[in-house]
């Protein structure tokens, strides 16, 4: 896979709808194997539509007009999904869209991670997000971290049971 400087960021396209949400099924497959997401893909589709690029500002990523990557992100600076697919993971495609999610929320964003996905903790933590609280995917119940950019200034530091 190409490294970032091939990869151009640019606003979401209507057209976009069936390579982002088959994107973000690999990635999570890829992440999560003993799930079967493809039998999720009609709720998928229907959360795309009616969840993420109604509510929120969507930047995708492309090398050679490809779509590999996308970050969403709303007007309160929440970002639901930043998502790379597996082949280019580590190529920098997920720095180039964090960076760009920050130019589209300079003064805060907040996301939920699982908390057993240790390497999107380990990747927001390099890219200056700090935890913020713990909760439950309201979806699966499985238990997520609140984490923050830039991090509260109060000092109180990162108590996650996942910290180096």
């Amino acid at each position: 896979m190409s490294t970032t400087a091939s990869v151009r960021l640019r606003g979401y396209r209507p057209a976009d709808e069936t390579a982002a949400v088959d994107v973000w099924r690999r990635s999570w497959q890829h992440a999560y194997p003993a799930i079967d997401f493809s039998a999720r893909l009609a709720w998928w589709r229907s959360r795309w539509r009616d969840e993420l690029v109604d509510r929120a500002q969507v930047r995708v990523a492309e090398i050679d007009n490809g779509l590999v990557g996308f970050v969403t992100v709303d007007p309160s600076g929440y970002l639901d999904q930043i998502v790379v697919t597996p082949q280019a993971w580590g190529s920098g495609i997920a720095a180039a869209l964090i960076e760009d999610a920050k130019r589209l929320s300079p003064n805060r964003l907040e996301l939920h991670v699982n908390v057993d996905n240790a390497r999107a903790i380990g990747f927001y933590r390099k890219h200056g997000f700090a935890v913020a609280g713990h909760d439950v995917n309201p979806h699966s119940g499985a238990a997520v971290l609140l984490m923050r950019w830039p991090p509260a200034e109060s000092g109180a530091g990162d108590r996650s049971p996942t910290a180096p």
